[in-house]
């Protein structure tokens, strides 16, 4: 989740969008400032540097100090759920009809919630006392293009977006009240605009929404421009679209900007990305995790450890409904623990993840627990034909190969393609080593490589640099263990 999108992810039909895109860019912007000036009355309040401050203390406790406020507030929002929120309520009931007499006090007793559930029907997941248009509505496209709907309270914004100024601003030694930049999936202009600008200026946020659709190596010089001329003190965006414009931007151009940090968002970083980014940037690049469903979040310290929020939500890793221990990678299951009048319980975000199975203290000192990594959506987990689930795919691309980005797709059981945009340099025998790593990996397929000159994004802008086309009962299958009958099915 980018938690400073400009729009939000209201849904804004057709007609709008093209009204909007008719405007001369000063009224763009104009416009951009007064939707800027609602989301700042939503997001931050007199309450939101105490708020930060109270996140920062916490970071600090003890795992008992941890222990009693989680089973606190964790106890609370499971009693609202199961009594004031329809759709827990009725599962519930039924339950108990079968003579079910399992506690919803346990949070182990609550089945693993799938994200279509909330798809169907987001209404039943509001508490009875919750009015959805005095609310907060987020409406988010999702990487595939599947949309949810949300609701939050004015309290439940402003505990999250004081949890991001904490940990998302603060640790890095920005705040809100910095000039800041966001390369960002909304359309700021039609994709086909060939010339600047292509951004915003947002005054009510100090920010500068710029399209990370109009990244073009001839358009790349104007974004420099304008991230100088808006004298811009840090940048957040997808991490392919800074590793874009690291790459692409004029030598020094970049580290002329002296930006204090490049926060990378909505994308797992990859090393080589990382590399390119700092170096161009002369700047350190710090990797975030979240989510529009706010159960859970992450952000990277000092030491480059990823820490999870505690206060944001619990969180399991399943393989199915199993647990899996540290450093290994399961789905990640979040209990939201902010929004208590949409509650998510058990919420299976799509996401795996793997957690660092080390005992040893960070030393940035804070207790908050680390994520060894983040390995993408569980749908970017790719197959073998021996029943094999191969979740890290990024060490295919970890050495200085000449490539500007890349994406891998499993088309079928024994085939994958790799499209590539080829940097200077590129020869056969770089094809030819990106085909053996797969291979080391995922043992005897056909690697098919394909130079393009750009890869495709996903609706909301997104590079999915991993992605499994097999078909859902294929994967299914393959989860269960059905390996002979995938073998049958392969081409």
């Amino acid at each position: 989740m980018d938690p400073c999108r400009r729009f939000g992810r209201t849904a804004v039909n057709a007609w709008t969008l093209r009204f909007y895109h008719a405007m001369p860019p000063v009224v763009r912007s104009a416009a951009a400032g007064a939707r800027g000036w609602y989301l700042r009355a939503w997001r931050y309040g007199p309450e939101t540097d105490r708020l930060a401050d109270a996140a920062l203390a916490r970071e600090r406790w003890s795992s008992a100090q941890w222990a009693a406020w989680r089973e606190e507030r964790l106890a609370q929002l499971l009693e609202r759920a199961a009594t004031r929120v329809p759709y827990y309520r009725d599962q519930w009931a039924a339950r108990r009809r079968r003579g079910d007499r399992a506690s919803w006090e346990l949070l182990a007793n609550w089945p693993v919630l799938e994200k279509e559930a909330v798809r169907t029907a987001p209404r039943a997941f509001l508490a009875d006392d919750c009015n959805p248009r005095t609310m907060f509505h987020e409406h988010t496209s999702g990487t595939t293009g599947t949309s949810l709907d949300l609701w939050w309270s004015r309290a439940t914004v402003r505990t999250w977006y004081a949890l991001f100024e904490a940990r998302w601003r603060r640790w890095y030694g920005v705040s809100r009240h910095d000039r800041w930049a966001i390369l960002g999936g909304q359309l700021v202009v039609p994709v086909a605009h060939r010339t600047p600008p292509f951004w915003v200026w947002n005054p009510a946020l100090h920010q500068l929404y710029l399209s990370s659709y109009h990244l073009a190596p001839d358009l790349i010089p104007h974004y420099v421009t304008a991230l100088r001329q808006h004298r811009i003190r840090y940048l957040f965006g997808y991490t392919s679209a800074l590793h874009t414009l690291a790459q692409g931007a004029e030598p020094g151009s970049l580290r002329a900007l002296g930006l204090a940090v490049v926060i990378a968002n909505a994308e797992p970083v990859l090393p080589h990305q990382r590399e390119a980014i700092e170096r161009a940037f002369g700047a350190p690049l710090r990797e975030t995790y979240g989510m529009a469903e706010i159960v859970t979040a992450a952000g990277e310290c000092e030491h480059n450890r990823l820490h999870l929020w505690p206060d944001a939500g619990v969180v399991e890793l399943l393989d199915g409904d199993a647990p899996v221990p540290p450093g290994e990678t399961g789905d990640l299951v979040c209990t939201g623990l902010v929004n208590a009048d949409m509650p998510l319980v058990r919420y299976r975000v799509g996401d795996r993840a793997a957690l660092d199975p080390s005992d040893a203290p960070c030393p940035c000192g804070r207790t908050l627990p680390r994520l060894a990594r983040i390995e993408g959506r569980a749908d970017d987990v790719l197959y073998t034909r021996d029943g094999r689930a191969v979740g890290r795919m990024d060490p295919v691309f970890k050495s200085r190969l000449p490539v500007h980005e890349a994406q891998i797709i499993q088309e079928a059981l024994d085939r994958v393609r790799v499209r590539y945009v080829p940097a200077a340099g590129f020869t056969p025998a770089d094809g030819e080593a990106i085909a053996a790593r797969i291979r080391d990996r995922m043992g005897d397929v056909d690697v098919v490589l394909e130079p393009v000159s750009a890869i495709p994004r996903t609706s909301n802008g997104k590079l999915r640099a991993v992605v499994c086309a097999l078909s859902p009962d294929e994967r299914a299958r393959l989860r269960a263990g059905d390996v002979t009958a995938s073998r049958e099915r392969a081409p």
